[in-house]
C-alpha cells in the first residue's frame, strides 16, 4: 500500500466538503491496493455485476455511466454490449482509482471507454445524458445518498434505466464485520467513527428503496447471496485489509502491535467459518434497479 493516509482521528465529521476531502484521500491512498487485486474483485462481484446488466440491458449504441467505479471492473463488462457506437464512462470520486480503471481500459484495448472524476454527490455530467447508470458498492459511502439517487435520476434518460448494489445488514456479512468488531475490541474506537458513511450504511433494503420512490419507477430490489471465499486466513486478512478503505486507514494510523492484536482477535472470530478448502463467509448484497420516470 502507498500514499500517506489520515489517521482515524482525521476522519472525523466535519462539514460536507471537508469529509468528501477526507474521504477522497482515503480511498486515493487505497487505489493502488484496488489496482494490484482487481482481479479479485472483478470476481468477488461478479454475480451481482451480472444481475445489474441484466437488469439495465446496455445496448449497441448507448452510453453507459459507471459511478464510484473503483478499478471499472462493471464498466468494462458494459462497454463490449454498447459496441458499436456505444460508449463508457468510468467514474470515481477519487483521482487515483480513476487513473486504475483507465490503465485497466487502455491495457483491453477499449476505446470506446473514457475514464473521468465524478463525484457521486454531485454528478458533473449533462442533464438526460445517459442511457444507464450503474453504481456497484459506492452508494453507502455517499455523503448524502438521497442527493446522489436524485443525481442519477437527473442524468439519466426519460426511461433510462439504473442500478445500484449495496451490503446487506452487517449479521449478513462477517467477512467484514469480524475486522470491524476487533478493531473495536482491541483499541476502544467505534468503527468506523460517527459521521463517517460506512459500508453498511443503506443495508436496510427499505432505506434504499426510499431514496428513489418519487423520482424512479419500476424498482425492482434484489438479495444477492455473496460469499467471501479465500484459501486461507492470511490470504483474506490481506485482501480484506487492502481493499477496505475506512478499515484500511484504521490499521494504518495504529502501533504495529495493536495491528497485531487486531489481527489475532479477527483470527479466532473467524474460525467459525474454517473449511476443507479455506475460509468461507456468507456474504449478502442488495440491488436495486429501475427507470426514470
Amino acid at each position: 500500500m502507498s500514499g500517506t493516509m489520515p489517521r482515524l482521528q482525521e476522519v472525523a465529521p466535519g462539514s460536507p466538503a471537508e469529509l468528501e476531502a477526507r474521504l477522497r484521500a482515503m480511498w486515493d491512498a487505497v487505489a493502488p491496493s484496488w489496482a494490484e487485486h482487481a482481479a479479485y474483485a472483478d470476481a468477488r462481484g461478479a454475480e451481482v455485476g451480472e444481475l445489474m446488466l441484466a437488469a439495465t440491458g446496455p445496448r449497441a449504441g448507448e452510453t453507459v455511466l459507471e459511478l464510484a467505479c473503483g478499478t471499472g471492473g462493471l464498466g468494462l463488462a458494459a462497454a463490449e454490449r454498447v459496441a458499436p457506437g456505444g460508449a463508457v464512462v468510468l467514474s470515481d470520486f477519487a483521482p487515483e482509482m480513476v487513473a486504475a480503471a483507465a490503465v485497466r481500459a487502455e491495457a483491453l484495448g477499449l476505446d470506446n471507454v473514457v475514464a473521468r472524476t465524478l463525484d457521486l454527490d454531485h454528478i458533473d455530467e449533462p442533464d438526460e445524458s445517459c442511457d444507464v447508470v450503474l453504481c456497484r458498492e459506492g452508494l453507502m459511502f455517499a455523503v448524502d445518498p438521497a442527493g446522489a439517487a436524485r443525481e442519477i435520476v437527473r442524468v439519466l434518460r426519460p426511461g433510462g434505466r439504473f442500478a445500484v448494489a449495496v451490503w446487506g445488514p452487517p449479521a449478513d456479512n462477517p467477512w467484514l464485520t469480524i475486522v470491524f468488531e476487533a478493531v473495536a475490541a482491541v483499541t476502544g474506537r467505534v468503527v468506523p467513527p460517527p459521521g463517517v458513511p460506512t459500508p453498511f450504511s443503506l443495508s436496510e433494503a427499505d432505506r434504499l428503496v426510499e431514496l428513489f420512490t418519487g423520482v424512479a419507477r419500476d424498482l425492482v430490489l434484489t438479495e444477492v447471496p455473496v460469499p467471501a471465499r479465500a484459501g486461507s486466513f492470511d490470504d483474506w486478512w490481506t485482501r480484506t485489509s487492502a481493499l477496505a478503505g475506512p478499515l484500511a486507514t484504521i490499521l494504518q494510523s495504529l502501533r504495529a502491535e495493536a495491528r497485531d492484536a487486531i489481527r489475532e482477535h479477527a483470527r479466532e472470530r473467524a474460525r467459525e467459518y474454517e473449511t476443507a478448502q479455506g475460509l468461507e463467509f456468507p456474504g449478502l448484497a442488495l440491488v436495486l434497479s429501475g427507470r426514470r420516470r
